[in-house]
């Protein structure tokens, strides 16, 4: 059975099936319209939400991916760089190597690759001699700071149009919708 839901005040008014019509419509609503005429049982407010969170996290990645070109990082570079900001800016490489999810071998090349360019410096143990500590730079800070600054800003400037207590609401709904995606197969 159809729902029709009420209409938003942005609404250009009703369907041919009585169903509102945004006034702005965007790439989405189109695709919806397509594969509703194939599909006529499909969900149109499903349909319409997964695909622009498909969408919207696809240009996110594409906006991410040239910030780090523009900043001059690998993607590994700016993870490495990542797990160390959020470390306090120093770290272990086996804490590294834990938080990025990856062998300590592969965590010594990255460091050696960020080392060679100034944006980490190794450091001796204040607390175990055997052991070298991995140091933020300046210039590593100033790197990672650029890279997610410029996703940070594309963020701000996507959600800007909602109000503070619509983006609120917007994600407690997104927390509500991957709660079972985040619980094990089968389990609400």
């Amino acid at each position: 059975m159809k729902h029709q839901r009420d209409a938003e005040p942005d609404d250009a008014g009703p369907d041919d099936e009585g169903q509102p019509v945004a006034a702005d419509q965007d790439w989405t609503d189109d695709h919806v319209a397509r594969w509703r005429t194939a599909l006529p049982d499909l969900d149109p407010d499903i349909e319409g939400a997964v695909t622009r969170m498909q969408r919207l996290v696809t240009h996110l990645k594409r906006v991410h991916e040239q910030s780090l070109a523009d900043f001059g990082l690998q993607k590994h570079e700016y993870d490495t760089l990542q797990a160390l900001v959020a470390r306090g800016g120093s770290a272990s490489p086996s804490a590294l190597a834990a938080d990025l999810d990856i062998a300590p071998a592969s965590v010594t090349g990255r460091l050696d690759g960020l080392h060679r360019r100034g944006f980490v410096r190794r450091t001796p143990s204040p607390t175990d001699r055997r052991r070298v500590d991995v140091e933020l730079t300046e210039a590593g800070h100033a790197g990672w700071l650029g890279a997610v600054g410029a996703v940070g800003h594309e963020e701000h400037r996507l959600l800007a149009p909602l109000t503070p207590a619509e983006r609120h609401t917007l994600s407690s709904m997104l927390r509500r919708v991957m709660l079972p995606a985040e619980a094990p197969h089968g389990h609400p």
